[in-house]
């Protein structure tokens, strides 16, 4: 019998040579044939995979967001009984990436955002990602507002869905601050910290009466 391809297990072992690629080189330095060595298939298993480079390029960057999601998710599942307040402080750390064993993934990450800047079909993908990001980190901070108010005082609302979005811009902003050397990753984390302490503060502020 001819032996069965896992189809989906060698899309992945290509998604992950194309990471390997850009970690060291960027995303221009990213070519089929160089791709092939680096997942040790033939140049006609890549092209099997993926029809062309662009289809490959948006599965990785697919593959590392999918990645990045599911340490978010992991991290919220591990420590059920954070509050909501800790558990948007632990979920930004994922995503800023500051991590030094996640040096290598921001590397990544921030070489896809540089090609998507220019191409539509990468920028789609990240915006994807970036929605769903933003949909986690809604809920966490609407059910974080929920806390503060929990005592009756009046506390001042948030708009969840604005803060989300300040809160994941924050957050990729401070990986490329890290990444250049500007900051440390203690540094960032203390910004990150910041940050919240003071959202967290605001809501605590008397609202109208």
């Amino acid at each position: 019998m001819p032996r069965q391809v896992d189809h989906e297990g060698r899309r992945r072992l290509v998604a992950e040579a194309v990471c390997g690629l850009a970690d060291e080189r960027g995303l221009e330095g990213v070519t089929l044939r160089d791709v092939a060595a680096r997942a040790q298939v033939s140049m006609g298993a890549v092209q099997r995979c993926f029809r062309t480079k662009d289809e490959m390029l948006v599965f990785a960057l697919a593959a590392v967001g999918e990645r990045i999601g599911a340490r978010v998710r992991a991290r919220l599942v591990r420590t059920p009984a954070q509050s909501a307040a800790s558990a948007v402080g632990h979920a930004a750390t994922e995503i800023a990436l500051l991590d030094e064993r996640h040096r290598s993934e921001a590397r990544v990450w921030l070489a896809f955002l540089a090609q998507a800047a220019v191409d539509e079909t990468l920028a789609e993908t990240m915006r994807r990602n970036q929605a769903a990001l933003q949909e986690v980190f809604t809920g966490l901070i609407s059910q974080a507002c929920q806390g503060q108010d929990q005592g009756g005082g009046g506390a001042v609302a948030l708009d969840a869905p604005r803060e989300a979005r300040t809160v994941l811009a924050l957050a990729d902003g401070l990986t490329a601050h890290v990444l250049v050397g500007h900051l440390t990753p203690a540094e960032a984390q203390e910004v990150l910290h910041s940050h919240l302490s003071r959202l967290w503060a605001s809501t605590q502020a008397p609202g109208p009466h």
